[in-house]
């Protein structure tokens, strides 16, 4: 075992121990460790080992649990990400990917709520994605809801979580990204603070753009968690409009104040269970208020289809479904957005990622670009790497140049 290898193992060891994590996880966790060292000619065969041997191991942890443990290796060991993942650096296939005023790499990002206190970004963004959304993060720092709060449906590639917003609060969070140099475009996620009355919301929002402004490339408005009471009120339009013409407002100030030479892109990410007559309103405030884009979707509180016994989808309780139920559901949410704004306005395409396929759907159905989440945790590290080489061989196939004119082009097939 190299120094290194024995300083990021002694570092787990000191977390996992912390986390009560038991010995027989522990001691795989140890052998892996040194894997790198052993096979770093074959980086690639080493993502094999994540679906069968780490996501065995992980998933016998609570998932909360197996999270955090997945998170703290990113962050003792950023540069250990960047040498399994080998990201390739070659000239991207895909075109120019420009959206919100925003250059990316690639269309592949990885959605808020993985890592909600920019712990681990750096080694985030050495596993290929074109952009990370850290958070959510609120004003105020918050515990969350009561654990458990995550729970698996490996049945259905699913979780449903009731996580609350927990985070470390919008200003730990600045100065801990302040201090980072990261390769790739970064957004933030902001939402409410539990404390906060709907009558305040307004300024708790603005507090936390404040806060969070001089570190994000964009910042995400989230106001479709189902996990905070009230929150997705602020979807109904005289709410979001007060919200974002607020937002909008001190956007302008703050760039003319850091000489900004454009000001921050602001999107805003809806859930999927909002039906049309709610959302051809939420779509005409949207625009009115000049926001860069949409994020669709959010997770959703239906339990429709699902495989799993419905004695173990009850015993998980209240909480946001997420993975691939979620799929078409998506798909048909971010058509009918493609449609109602006739594709004038960039959208990230969330729910239900596991593969290329699945990203090409959503990108035909009118994304310009793709986060996942779900997919993450199932399908291991390489996933960013595995979509981006399959859209790149999808893209071809099709005879497109560019990946902005495969955006909608399948719009019709995927509306009800």
């Amino acid at each position: 075992m190299t120094s290194n290898t024995w300083q990021v193992t002694s570092k787990m060891k000191r977390w996992c121990n912390t986390a009560r994590t038991s010995d027989a996880v522990l001691q795989n966790l140890e052998r892996i460790a040194v894997l790198p060292v052993t096979c770093h000619e074959a980086p690639n065969t080493l993502f094999m080992l994540y679906r069968s041997l780490l996501r065995p191991l992980l998933f016998r942890l609570p998932p909360e649990t197996a999270h955090e443990l997945a998170l703290h290796s990113l962050a003792i060991a950023p540069g250990l990400a960047k040498h399994l993942a080998d990201t390739p650096r070659d000239k991207s296939p895909f075109g120019t990917l420009q959206c919100f005023g925003l250059n990316f790499p690639n269309p592949v990002g990885l959605a808020a709520g993985f890592d909600k206190d920019g712990i681990a970004l750096p080694g985030l963004a050495a596993l290929g994605f074109g952009f990370i959304e850290a958070g959510t993060v609120t004003h105020q720092p918050q515990p969350g809801n009561e654990r458990p709060r995550l729970f698996r449906l490996p049945e259905d590639k699913a979780l449903i979580n009731r996580a609350g917003f927990n985070n470390l609060g919008a200003a730990a969070f600045a100065s801990r990204v302040s201090k980072v140099k990261l390769d790739c475009v970064i957004g933030v996620s902001i939402g409410k603070s539990k404390v906060a009355p709907l009558e305040a919301v307004v300024a708790d929002y603005l507090k936390s753009f404040e806060t969070v402004y001089p570190v994000a490339d964009y910042v995400a408005i989230n106001v479709s968690s189902p996990n905070t009471p009230g929150l997705r009120e602020l979807q109904q339009a005289d709410h979001l409009a007060s919200l974002l013409a607020a937002l909008q407002k001190r956007n302008l100030e703050l760039s003319a104040e850091l000489k900004r030479a454009a000001s921050m892109p602001l999107l805003v990410k809806l859930s999927p269970d909002l039906k049309r007559d709610e959302l051809e309103p939420i779509v005409k405030v949207v625009r009115r208020a000049a926001v860069a884009g949409i994020i669709a979707t959010n997770t959703t509180t239906e339990r429709v289809g699902l495989r799993s016994a419905p004695s173990r989808v009850a015993a998980c309780g209240a909480g946001g479904l997420s993975g691939a139920p979620l799929q078409k559901k998506s798909n048909e949410m971010i058509a009918r957005l493609h449609q109602l704004t006739n594709g004038s306005l960039p959208l990230i395409g969330v729910g239900g990622i596991f593969t290329a396929h699945d990203a090409w759907q959503k990108i035909c159905a009118g994304a310009s670009l793709v986060q996942l989440y779900t997919g993450f945790i199932y399908q291991g590290p390489s996933i960013a790497n595995e979509i981006n080489a399959g859209l790149a061989m999808l893209l071809k196939q099709s005879g497109l140049k560019t990946l902005a004119e495969a955006v909608g082009s399948r719009t019709e097939e995927f509306l009800r």
